[in-house]
């Protein structure tokens, strides 16, 4: 037993180390923007905009991108067949317009083999004009010099996909606490610091398995900027057409091509773009049971392993101070709280997801188990739709 003991503590303490170390190295090495102006003839940039039953939120969307201080700006909106009104609201905006500022276009009916999202950002990219194409969300919203920003960005990294991670806006008590854990599993999890590197010194790429690098792609769906060349060369999104988490799909294609020159680049953008992904519990619930296993990059087995790990090592210390205290846990709830508070002070996330720590990761342990089951069973449901046998990018390969 105390054999046992020892080897659970060495472990817990080894791998809240390594997190610890991943999250302050990729804060070091992820740029955080701000807002620019940028002057000058610029790339055309087509912001695109996926919307199925957004009614009740776009409009403060479509209010900031008409807002840029980036004149070179189209703005396209896809309705995606909905029932609320979205298109009506869209028109509202159009009023007064040129027809090239804001155009609204309507969604085809989903083929099979694809999910609804990626189906709706490939009918945008066909209708684009833009040098630059940005996919956003309809529940996004962006300060004036939130484009010019993330342009300037990818000049500079000459980025093929350059993604940003919005400031999440939480008001309910489960969106404060288990929302913020995506800048954990994002930044903490995940050595982005280490595609930086390969940017810089391509010849370590070329020596690293591609599957490796393949595992290292991130993004946020959310703001999603791509050289239309780039995005074109990896089949766009009919590449990932029947991902549930096609944003990290792209991002897994471009990071697998790191080694012939393509450059993914992820970028805080908690300073500039807002989003508030989910307003209740049911539909945060609903929301990462769709992400949360297709998401994992490993079989039944990897995943059912990687969340027992989990609880064993962000949730079970809390346990055992309780039940047998001891200066090694101690130490644990250190380095727990260690990366919870920095998490915190970079991203700007609830301080109620620090003080409740093991309730909001029990929380979430318990929508990925959910997300197990349905995506074995009957399906996940997303606005309306149901995805039967959804599993990851990487297990279709």
């Amino acid at each position: 037993m105390d054999l046992i003991v020892t080897i659970y503590h060495a472990g817990t303490l080894t791998v809240l180390g390594l997190i610890l170390l991943t999250l302050l190295a990729n804060m070091i090495f992820i740029p955080v923007l701000r807002e620019q102006v940028i002057s000058g003839n610029q790339p055309l940039v087509s912001a695109l905009v996926p919307a199925r039953n957004e009614a009740h939120r776009i409009a403060p969307c479509l209010r900031s991108l008409l807002a840029q201080n980036y004149s070179n700006l189209e703005i396209v909106v896809l309705d995606d067949q909905s029932e609320d009104g979205t298109a009506d609201l869209v028109k509202s905006f159009q009023m007064g317009l040129p027809f090239d500022r804001l155009r609204l276009i309507k969604g085809e009916a989903l083929p099979r083999g694809w999910t609804g999202k990626a189906w709706a950002c490939q009918q945008l990219a066909r209708v684009a004009r833009g040098e630059l194409l940005l996919f956003t969300d309809a529940d996004t919203v962006h300060p004036p010099g939130t484009i010019a920003a993330a342009v300037l960005e990818q000049k500079k990294t000459q980025a093929d996909l350059l993604t940003i991670w919005p400031y999440q806006i939480t008001e309910t008590l489960a969106e404060k606490l288990v929302i913020p854990l995506m800048f954990i599993a994002a930044c903490a999890y995940l050595p982005l610091w280490f595609l930086v590197c390969c940017r810089r010194l391509p010849l370590i790429a070329r020596v690293v398995p591609r599957l490796w690098m393949r595992n290292l792609g991130a993004a946020s769906g959310q703001f999603l900027l791509f050289r239309r060349g780039s995005y074109e060369r990896i089949g766009g999104h009919e590449r990932v057409c029947d991902s549930l988490v096609e944003d990290v799909a792209l991002a897994r294609t471009v990071a697998s091509e790191t080694a012939n020159g393509m450059r993914l680049v992820n970028c805080d953008g908690t300073r500039l773009t807002q989003c508030r992904m989910y307003e209740s519990l049911e539909e945060m619930w609903e929301g990462f049971t769709k992400n949360i296993r297709p998401v994992f990059g490993q079989g039944d087995v990897g995943f059912l392993a990687a969340m027992a790990g989990q609880f064993l090592v962000l949730v079970l210390p809390f346990v055992i101070v309780f039940l047998a205290p001891g200066p090694l846990t101690l130490i644990e709830l250190l380095l727990i709280y260690s990366i919870r508070i920095s998490a915190a002070l970079r991203y700007r996330t609830s301080w109620l997801s620090v003080a409740l720590h093991p309730v909001g990761y029990s929380l979430a342990l318990a929508i990925a188990l959910n997300s197990f089951r349905q995506t074995a069973g009957r399906g996940v449901r997303w606005k309306g739709r149901t995805y039967q046998g959804a599993r990851s990018d990487q297990e279709k390969e």
